[in-house]
């Protein structure tokens, strides 16, 4: 029979980009603590990668050698291995709908579970805490540009609301109106001040 480490490193293989391997996850391969030692040999040997305490990730296998799975495949996976909320920080909002040039230069996410910074290969992966209401829509173009706003502040947003208001369809500009009960004063009076008077 082959060793359990090789084993798991081709059950991994089987797995779509970003996908996470965790001891409990596994157990039909064996038993848990024969399982943890093999992950972790598996990523001494860097055929894995620890990113937290009993999770792995593989490599991609490229022609140019190995690579870091898609930040987005393994956030996602993240989310639903640990039940919790995950969407992308405000400044990377603000940067897609084209409101800011500044994009922050590590990865940074927002997180209903605890703030920590996970190693992703040599990424930095940092997941910070955030209200409920900023996971508002999450998946949708309302949604982000909730989060945008948010980080960009009062003053910043009243400016360049109307230039976005222009640009969002109508389905999402009904979305952020329904949804501002469920946000702070400031951005809620800002949004239906905007949004309701098109």
């Amino acid at each position: 029979m082959r060793p359990l480490a090789e084993q798991l490193l081709e059950h991994s293989r089987g797995l779509p980009e970003g996908s996470l391997l965790t001891a409990s996850g596994l157990r039909n391969f064996g038993e848990r603590g024969a399982l943890s030692k093999a992950l972790s040999r598996l990523a001494r040997r860097g055929e894995l990668y620890r990113i937290d305490h009993g999770i792995y990730v593989r490599p991609i296998a490229t022609r140019f050698g190995p690579r870091t799975p898609s930040m987005e495949s393994v956030v996602a996976s993240l989310a639903a291995l640990r039940g919790e909320a995950i969407a992308s920080h405000g400044a990377v909002s603000a940067n897609r709908l084209a409101l800011t040039t500044q994009v922050p230069i590590r990865a940074i996410y927002l997180t209903s579970g605890r703030s920590r910074s996970l190693q992703l290969g040599k990424q930095t992966l940092d997941l910070r805490h955030a209200p409920a209401w900023q996971f508002t829509h999450a998946g949708r173009l309302s949604g982000e540009v909730i989060r945008a706003l948010a980080w960009l502040g009062p003053a910043e947003s009243a400016r360049l609301l109307p230039f976005l208001g222009r640009r969002l369809p109508l389905a999402e500009r009904e979305a952020l109106i329904e949804a501002a009960p469920l946000l702070p004063t400031w951005l809620a009076q800002l949004l239906l001040m905007s949004l309701t008077t098109r």
